[in-house]
């Protein structure tokens, strides 16, 4: 990036690195000053001088590095939740076998396809879904106890992850 008129700055482009900044100030006249990362001035900076100082403001709006890392906020989850969907998965994926093998064992006679959901009702017991609410109460009933204990005092949980990863602790 080149921006001339009287007096001339080369930088590099505007990236997401910000630990990194290189550049040179190529005054009109007088010596080259090199530019680097100690040259530099974030948002929100409040200045304190007794002298005068020059500013050049090279990146804005959506060129600043601020912006550049900003990115979408990831969703949390619990390790504990993790395994639950995986062994859900596989949970199902297993019944939704046994369903098929057992079709297969009638020989796919009739409407094999009724006979398939049926399989599948009557075997949705493999998959316990009252663990998952339980697991939920669980974890909202120790967010409470942590917000009401008074060794703690002024503790908030604000996610129901914390008593999972207090105890993985």
């Amino acid at each position: 990036m080149t921006v001339c008129g009287k007096d001339c700055v080369v930088a590099n482009p505007p990236n997401d690195q910000i630990y990194e900044f290189t550049g040179v100030y190529k005054p009109a006249r007088g010596k080259k000053e090199s530019l680097g990362l100690e040259n530099t001035v974030w948002a929100n900076t409040v200045l304190a001088s007794s002298g005068w100082m020059l500013c050049l403001v090279l990146h804005t709006g959506s060129e600043t590095r601020m912006a550049m890392n900003t990115h979408e906020p990831r969703h949390k989850i619990g390790k504990v939740d993790l395994e639950m969907n995986r062994l859900s998965k596989i949970l199902f994926a297993m019944m939704a076998l046994i369903s098929l093998v057992v079709i297969a064992l009638d020989g796919f006679q009739g409407p094999w396809y009724f006979k398939f959901f049926r399989m599948i009702l009557l075997l949705s017991s493999i998959i316990p879904i009252s663990m998952r609410i339980n697991l939920d109460f669980a974890k909202i009933y120790y967010c409470i106890k942590i917000g009401n204990d008074k060794e703690i005092e002024g503790c908030v949980a604000r996610t129901t992850t914390i008593p999972e990863e207090l105890g993985r602790i």
